[in-house]
């Protein structure tokens, strides 16, 4: 039988990638690629791109091979251990464990869209005048931010310390 944490994870994680996929299917049924829409005047736009890179584009010019790599079987055995892990590590707090969720929900997410189209489909823009500004991004890309926001708040929190073993 499956724990109600487990049940949990699953529903975080599957929840992240509908939403992300839903968003996706969107973007590319109404946006023309390289099309901007403003949805909030120009802070806030949607742009319909196709990333083939990583993170802001990065490795888009790498080898076939290693793009292969480095985009796709890496990123799967990291996941597929991070999420053994957070399926049978039963003793993270609640705040890690829904980090760790957001983050293999968006990664799955973005996963799919690398099998199936051999890119990943970006599309939100925010630009605050100039002075702060994103790259163009992803609803995947948000959940793997935010869970790593979570998880690195928490690696600063304080710890209680341990007693000094002689």
């Amino acid at each position: 039988m499956i724990s109600k944490r487990n049940r949990l994870l699953v529903l975080l994680i599957f929840a992240s990638v509908v939403l992300d996929q839903a968003t996706k299917i969107l973007v590319r049924h109404y946006v023309d690629r390289y099309q901007s829409i403003a949805l909030i005047g120009d802070y806030l736009t949607l742009t319909n791109v196709e990333n083939p890179g990583a993170f802001l584009g990065m490795g888009s010019d790498l080898s076939p091979n290693l793009k292969l790599t480095l985009l796709l079987i890496l990123p799967v055995i990291v996941l597929v251990i991070v999420m053994y892990k957070l399926f049978t590590e039963t003793t993270l707090d609640k705040w890690s464990t829904i980090g760790f969720a957001s983050i293999i929900g968006g990664g799955i997410a973005n996963m799919f869209d690398r099998f199936r189209f051999g890119s990943v489909t970006d599309f939100l823009h925010i630009d605050f005048g100039g002075i702060v500004q994103t790259g163009i991004f992803n609803v995947a890309d948000m959940f793997v931010s935010a869970g790593l926001i979570v998880l690195v708040v928490l690696g600063f929190k304080k710890k209680p310390k341990q007693e000094e073993t002689v």
